[in-house]
């Protein structure tokens, strides 16, 4: 019997299905702290939060913000909060005090779920700071004069904190809601009321909340398991942000819709991501293209054991060739793809087919996903590109968000008149439907009328022996408008200047694409989840080579 294209079910709905059919399948395992809980436990860990939750009068429709890395609390209240119709709001891990204060004002959140702190920021030092009334009122009576909305603060944890709820005393005030009372609320929702919020990255502007339904990123996460063949019988390493689409979506959805097991990882670590794989016998494993070129250059990856693998994702910005030749190759991930898409399409509107060739898998970001429609158009005229030419990518389904939160004018700009959402991204698309990301519109270097595609510049760099990644960008030029600028991480043992490579380019590319401005860096900037940030590498050009300007 085929499975239907898509589903009117909500995510709690999602979830008693694979505890019903396969209760004592492992959900949620955690290696580094010997956490394991079967889809039954998992369930009822749901349900107690849940229920914890109504207690205390949080409403169908409330925002609760959840501050924190992967703890294992996060992913029971990804199902806790959409059982009973409340908003999860995803805060980056990365955020500091002004920008905590302005998503919970621009959100209106009513609740605050986090942690004690991540690397040098103090959590809950910093919600004090915002929210010094923590310290003097009682609890469930909280009026915050900076947060009118906000009413009710948690902590995931044990340990007791003023004015903030502990995980025990939730879990203990549960006990005072219904079972009945509980499932009249379940029975109330409606697979299109919104049930996750998660700003955009904000590289450019104010970050704005994308209001996902049960319906988007349900269906979104079935069909991004569907395109890997997953089972009940699949184990996926997860070492990608739970804040970000990629995890809460692309993993824990694509999981929990087909009852397979997530192995998550609290943060990133690529010894960590070995032995997981290793002792689960994990069948796909998650990341951004930094992250594998990280395990596979780790000094111990020759001594771990991956055979188990075979599928998992690549995501989050492009893939160089070489790495994912050395993914399918040396990591056993033969049936590995590739997603594309936006935070306000789900996120994927496109993806390979672990039946997919080779080229296919290296050179595209695959084929829209069932029920979407993706369409490349000419910026300037919206019209349809005929197949190779380049223009944005814009798709159209039920994978389009509901809106951004209070703000109809940027909703209006990014979501035309017919429902096609403009991605702001470049690419081509062929006569087989096989979608090419070339560029963002912006990201576009324009040298004296010649329109040059960083991609092209990148992949062709990623041949020169030494150079483990590139990121090309504009650097303003007084007589050409702009010029090519290149910041390249070298591999260990390799010493090259910038001539070197100007070498390697000569007579093999186009003389105007050959970068005039190289520099060498450790690392670059990146946003929580993994993306680099260009934008600060081109601010970074413009510091580091003033002469373009003269």
């Amino acid at each position: 019997m085929d499975k239907p294209a898509l589903r009117e079910i909500t995510l709690g709905q999602w979830l008693d299905e694979a505890i019903m059919q396969y209760p004592d399948n492992e959900a949620v395992v955690y290696v580094d702290r010997d956490f394991r809980l079967t889809y039954r436990e998992f369930g009822e860990l749901v349900d107690n939060l849940a229920k914890g939750l109504m207690a205390l009068g949080i409403q169908r429709g409330e925002k609760v913000a959840i501050w924190a890395t992967n703890v294992p609390y996060w992913v029971a209240f990804q199902f806790a909060t959409a059982k009973i119709g409340a908003i999860l709001l995803t805060v980056n891990t990365f955020y500091r005090t002004a920008e905590l204060e302005y998503l919970l004002k621009q959100s209106e959140a009513e609740n605050i779920l986090l942690i004690d702190s991540f690397r040098d920021i103090d959590y809950v030092g910093t919600v004090y700071e915002l929210v010094p009334e923590l310290k003097t009122q009682e609890r469930g009576y909280l009026q915050s004069e900076k947060f009118p909305e906000l009413k009710r603060v948690f902590f995931l944890g044990q340990e007791k904190h003023r004015g903030m709820y502990s995980m025990p005393e939730l879990i203990a005030l549960g006990r005072m809601t219904s079972e009945e009372d509980y499932r009249v609320r379940q029975a109330s929702l409606d697979p299109h009321d919104v049930v996750n919020m998660q700003y955009t990255s904000g590289t450019t502007g104010f970050p704005k909340g994308v209001m996902l339904t049960h319906y988007n990123i349900g269906n979104n996460g079935f069909w991004i398991g569907e395109n890997q063949a997953f089972t009940h019988k699949d184990r996926v390493c997860l070492p990608v942000p739970l804040f970000h689409c990629f995890g809460c979506v692309l993993g824990v959805l694509a999981a929990i819709t087909h009852a397979s097991t997530l192995v998550i990882l609290e943060g990133f670590n690529p010894l960590l991501v070995l032995s997981s794989v290793e002792e689960e016998k994990c069948t796909a494993l998650y990341g951004v293209p930094t992250m594998f070129i990280a395990v596979l250059e780790h000094r111990s990856f020759p001594r771990y054991d991956l055979s188990s693998l075979r599928t998992g994702i690549m995501a989050g910005s492009p893939c160089p060739i070489s790495v994912m030749e050395k993914v399918m190759e040396l990591m056993h991930m033969t049936e590995v793809t590739i997603c594309y898409g936006l935070t306000e399409t789900s996120p994927v509107m496109a993806q390979t087919r672990i039946n997919d060739s080779i080229e296919q898998r290296t050179t595209t970001v695959g084929r829209a996903m069932p029920e979407i429609e993706v369409r490349v158009v000419n910026p300037e005229t919206g019209e349809e590109a005929l197949p190779g030419e380049q223009g944005e990518v814009c798709c159209r389904g039920y994978n389009v968000m509901k809106g951004y939160y209070n703000n109809p004018d940027a909703t209006a700009q990014a979501i035309d008149p017919d429902g096609w959402m403009h991605s702001g991204d470049l690419g081509t698309m062929d006569e087989n439907g096989y979608l090419a990301i070339t560029g963002r519109l912006k990201d576009m270097i324009i040298r004296g009328g010649e329109n040059i595609y960083p991609r092209e510049i990148e992949e062709f760099l990623y041949r020169m022996e030494g150079i483990k990644d590139v990121q090309v960008v504009g650097v303003p030029s007084r007589k050409y408008g702009e010029e090519v600028g290149a910041f390249v991480i070298l591999k260990e043992g390799f010493d090259y200047a910038a001539e070197d490579v100007r070498d390697f380019c000569r007579g093999q590319i186009s003389r105007y694409k050959i970068p005039k401005y190289i520099a060498f860096l450790d690392e670059y900037p990146m946003t929580a989840s993994g993306k680099i940030q260009k934008y600060k590498l081109r601010d970074l050009a413009s510091e580091l080579f003033p002469e373009a300007m003269d």
